[in-house]
């Protein structure tokens, strides 16, 4: 089977649908989600193939895949290795974002409703893929910091820009 695009989302099917469909799951890296064209196994060993059009919007966790009337094909994500950072103050925001951007280290941002374990309260976290530099520097200058194992919903892009 080739999919040529995302058929729905898992979050916006009712729990009456989701109780009457059997539901096949795609596990995939963080990485994948930015690939147009590639093969993936379900975790119940069925073969397909993507081939999305030029343009199209990245996979997401959740995406359907493909829907009949009785099963889904839905993406997964496996967990990918992250620093989560909740500077205490605007001007530490300010430093770790000037200085993590200079080295071009893709960055997603969450406000205080999302949940990181082992911080607590906060009132807004950056997220970045882990890298042991980052971590020293993070670690040398004082930012409250944690390293997770996360299901990121969305893939960690650069942005597209020129010096």
């Amino acid at each position: 089977m080739i999919i040529t695009e995302i058929v729905g989302s898992i979050g916006s099917l009712s729990p009456e649908e989701l109780d009457s469909c059997h539901i096949e799951r795609v596990r995939m890296p963080l990485s994948d989600l930015t690939r147009r064209i590639q093969r993936v196994r379900t975790d119940h060993g069925r073969e397909l193939g993507i081939r999305l059009a030029p343009g199209a919007a990245d996979l997401r966790a959740g995406d359907i895949l493909a829907r009949d009337e009785r099963s889904l094909v839905v993406i997964e994500l496996e967990s990918t290795d992250v620093l989560v950072i909740a500077p205490a103050t605007i001007e530490q925001m300010g430093v770790v974002a000037h200085n993590l951007g200079n080295r071009h280290l893709p960055a997603q941002f969450f406000g205080p409703e999302e949940d990181f374990e082992g911080l607590g309260g906060h009132d807004g976290v950056m997220v970045i893929q882990y890298d042991h530099t980052a971590e020293h520097y993070l670690e040398r200058i004082g930012v409250p910091h944690i390293r997770l194992q996360r299901a990121m919903r969305v893939p960690f892009r650069h942005a597209e820009h020129t010096h």
